[in-house]
């Protein structure tokens, strides 16, 4: 900064200039007026005005270069706004940013620009592709736009996107193996436990491709659906994922995912958990040899019948873990008061069985908390299955087990048994019994020696992989999908993948004190205002929840305005 005197025919006026860069350009900008001659000598007292003057900007310069001075910004209701002129920014992309060049992302995109020799920045368009996936999820076209919200500006086309999609795509399994390993380096992976299961996405258009197929949709869509199979670690962070047609039967697809597993990971010693769906007989014998084991849910309804009827025999056998005490778990159905004394406890019997040659573990587990909620569910359905009662449907025939049309039936009887004109609906009580006998209870196998209560805990953060589809479909919104070509949708849920794995890591980060929906609603809210010349100013409610992203990543923006001195600072910080 330098000292100014501007002179007219009746004064001398001080003041002191500052240099900015306003949109690349070098120019000028007044940073404090000191005033007439006759006032700078009254702040001078006593002292030569042009002296005090300089002294006063020594100081000024000095208390910048140690970042403590005041900055004074001057606005005039005279001018006016230049066109298209963009101050909004948002800075929540900075802890997705730091987490992606922890892992590596960037050096990815490095070797795989080495390999191709393409002119376009492909760690500028995948990094902003994720950040935008997370922050403002949206279409390829729009998502360039969005990009443009970022502090950091992209420095691509739209053309550049599609051409970027199709090498990702080329580039899935190089991806996926070189990620495993640079997450090694920042944390160790639980990677003994593994789970797995799959989900689809619809898009909508009418006529299906090889690759968009029709099929059995997860939400009940009349689109054609693509699949995606899915492996998070022990830890809930994702491992490896696949695609394939939406026609796919998801049983084939969890031997190729795991030979790439073993194969590009160097992995071969893991438990595969998964639900029912997937636990065919195939795959239970896939993950019986070498050093793989498996825990799957078991249908209870599908077990042989004398299996079937040991384990909805709830008068003995039964244990708690860690005790060798046997229990008469019968009365707990009915009895109000032991139902509430073992309400949090979970029972369980075990036995081997051996079908289609594959000796395994069969737990049966029992839990009057679940007992409740399985109760509380068919209620529900019950009521919902009188109300179409009384809409007299045409049709009530469903394959779905959760269907709430499932407990009705038709009859062409009047109630003194001659046949009628015409059929009418009633509820079927003997099928609302027959599930009955389920409430509270639930059943896994494995080929695992582990205690039994280790394999209920592992079991049950099956959950983990559910939320994981839960989140990129609803915060970030995977689907439908507005792509045709099968290399550019598969790339698409590459990014999605990869978006998740640096979300997840974010979670764990922050030791999973907020939602999905909270962590993304302060990403979003994570604006600032450009002060032209001088920095940002946050336009965020400023919360413990701030607060917390801010120790977390060792960066603090939380100050009336943040000068672009300290955030090139922060730019470098999420970028070692």
């Amino acid at each position: 900064m330098r000292l100014t005197l501007s002179k007219s025919k009746n004064s001398i006026s001080f003041y002191i200039i500052k240099s900015v860069t306003i949109n690349g350009k070098r120019t000028s900008k007044i940073f404090e007026k000191l005033g007439t001659l006759e006032e700078v000598k009254l702040k001078a007292k006593g002292k030569d005005p042009y002296v005090w003057a300089k002294e006063y900007l020594d100081m000024i310069n000095k208390a910048e270069k140690e970042n403590n001075k005041d900055i004074v910004v001057r606005f005039s209701k005279n001018n006016s706004l230049k066109q298209d002129q963009k101050l909004l920014f948002n800075g929540g992309y900075l802890f997705l940013q730091n987490i992606y060049y922890d892992l590596g992302l960037n050096d990815i995109c490095d070797k795989i620009s080495n390999k191709y020799q393409f002119k376009y920045d492909l760690n500028n368009i995948l990094s902003n592709l994720i950040y935008s996936r997370v922050i403002y999820p949206s279409s390829k076209l729009k998502t360039l736009d969005l990009s443009k919200q970022f502090i950091e500006q992209p420095n691509f086309d739209y053309q550049h996107i599609l051409r970027a999609l199709e090498v990702i795509s080329k580039e899935i399994n190089f991806i996926q193996s070189e990620l495993y390993k640079n997450s090694l380096k920042i944390s160790k992976r639980n990677d003994k436990i593994l789970f797995y299961d799959c989900t689809n996405y619809y898009f909508e258009i009418e006529n299906d491709d090889d690759f968009r197929k029709y099929g059995k949709s997860k939400e009940n869509r009349p689109n054609p659906i693509v699949g995606m199979g899915l492996f998070l670690d022990g830890d809930g962070i994702p491992l490896a994922f696949s695609t394939f047609p939406g026609n796919t039967n998801e049983q084939v697809t969890l031997k190729p995912l795991e030979e790439t597993i073993i194969n590009d990971f160097n992995n071969s010693k893991f438990v595969v958990c998964t639900d029912a769906g997937l636990a065919s007989t195939s795959n239970r014998k896939f993950n019986n040899t070498n050093n793989r084991r498996f825990i799957t849910t078991q249908s209870l309804k599908k077990l042989k019948s004398f299996i079937k009827d040991w384990s909805l025999d709830l008068s003995k056998d039964w244990k708690l873990p860690g005790s060798n005490k046997t229990y008469d778990i019968s009365k707990l159905k009915n009895d109000e008061q032991l139902i509430n004394a073992y309400y949090d406890k979970t029972f369980y019997k075990e036995r081997w069985i051996k079908e289609n040659d594959l000796e395994q573990r069969l737990i049966i587990t029992f839990s009057s908390k679940y007992q409740e909620y399985q109760k509380r569910i068919r209620e529900k359905q019950i009521s919902r299955a009188l109300k179409i009662i009384d809409k007299n449907p045409k049709n009530i025939k469903t394959n779905n087990e959760n269907d709430p049309k499932r407990f009705i039936e038709s009859i062409w009887a009047t109630a003194s048994g001659e046949v009628a004109s015409k059929n009418h609906h009633i509820l079927n009580h003997d099928k609302i019994n027959d599930e009955s006998k389920y409430d509270g209870l639930y059943a896994v196998c494995t080929n695992l020696e582990d205690p039994v209560e280790e394999i209920i805990r592992i079991n049950k953060q099956r959950w983990e992989i559910e939320e994981s589809f839960k989140i990129m479909k609803s915060e970030f919104k995977a689907r439908p999908v507005f792509l045709s070509r099968d290399d550019r949708i598969s790339a698409h849920f590459t990014v999605c993948f990869l978006s998740l794995i640096i979300f997840r890591y974010l979670e764990k980060k922050l030791q999973e004190q907020y939602t999905a929906a909270e962590i993304v609603e302060t990403l979003r809210n994570y604006n600032f205002r450009e002060i032209p010349g001088y920095g940002y100013i946050p336009t965020y409610t400023y919360s413990n929840v701030i607060k917390k992203f801010n120790e977390t990543f060792d960066f603090d923006t939380a100050k009336e305005i943040v000068d672009y001195k300290n955030f090139k600072k922060i730019f470098a910080h999420t970028k070692i």
